[in-house]
Order: C-alpha cells, then structure tokens, then sequence
C-alpha cells in the first residue's frame, strides 16, 4: 500500500537527483518496469543502461531522465530511505500506486498529487486514514500541504 506523509518531513531526502546520480545502478533501467516507467513518463526508449533514446533530446545518460522518472526509481528500488515524490508530476501517480501494489511504500509530498478518478487504497501518515479516492485525499491531507 502507499503511504504519504504530507508535508515536511525531516526523514525524506528532497533532492532526488543527485541522490540518483550517486546511487542508480544500471539494473535499475533495463529492469521491465524501469523500461515502462522510462517509455510512459519520458516518451523514450531504453537500449542499455548507459543510452536512452528520447524523441526530443536525441540519445541520453539516465542522469539526463526527468525528475519524476528518476524519483520513481529511486522509490521502486531503494527501500530504505523515504524520498519526496514533489519531483513527480501527476503522470506519475500510477506508478506510485503500481510500485506499492505488492509491499509497503512511503513516500513524502508537499502537493497535492491526483491520483485519479478511479478507487484506490493511499494511507495518510499524517492522521493514520485510508483515502481510497480523490475527495478523501483532499478532505484528509489538504490541512498538511
């Protein structure tokens, strides 16, 4: 499931991306989901784990990834620390509520992400509810942001 702490959080580590330049491993981008996560968000196409084919920038490093590509695999990978999602545009709430399909994920925002109009299970860290939409984001984590 995932967890949101909205807000300050003085655990989470803000600037994703030098903390990715410093920690990605090559698995990471020609993992399956790193492929789809790099293609969906990016629009751009992984040939090794050094060359990423962007339709606009031509060929490019992991470190040249967008910020929310780089913050999702940070959080899908690095399981011991806890990283602000603010980086990820809403395009990448999807892939938030995939990575926690399967195990326990928190992340920190200091937005108001949209997840979407369809149901959904997000744990509010700040006062311990389940927002399973939208209006239950809002209504319980408004407050905090």
């Amino acid at each position: 499931m995932l967890n949101v702490y909205y807000g300050d959080m003085d655990e989470a580590i803000y600037n994703t991306a030098v903390y990715f330049k410093n920690t990605y491993e090559d698995k990471w981008i020609t993992s399956p989901l790193g492929i789809k996560m790099i293609k969906d968000i990016d629009k751009s196409d992984v040939v090794g784990p050094s060359l990423i084919e962007s339709p606009v920038l031509g060929a490019i490093s992991p470190l040249q990834l967008s910020g929310g590509v780089k913050t999702l695999l940070l959080i899908a990978n690095d399981r011991k620390h806890i990283f602000n999602a603010s980086t990820c545009g809403d395009n990448c709430a999807k892939w938030l509520l995939e990575i926690a399909k399967d195990r326990k994920v928190v992340i920190n925002l200091r937005h108001l992400m949209d997840f979407g109009s369809d149901d959904f299970k997000i744990k509010i860290l700040n006062n311990g509810v389940i927002a399973k939409n939208m209006h239950d984001v809002v209504l319980n984590a408004g407050e905090y942001v």
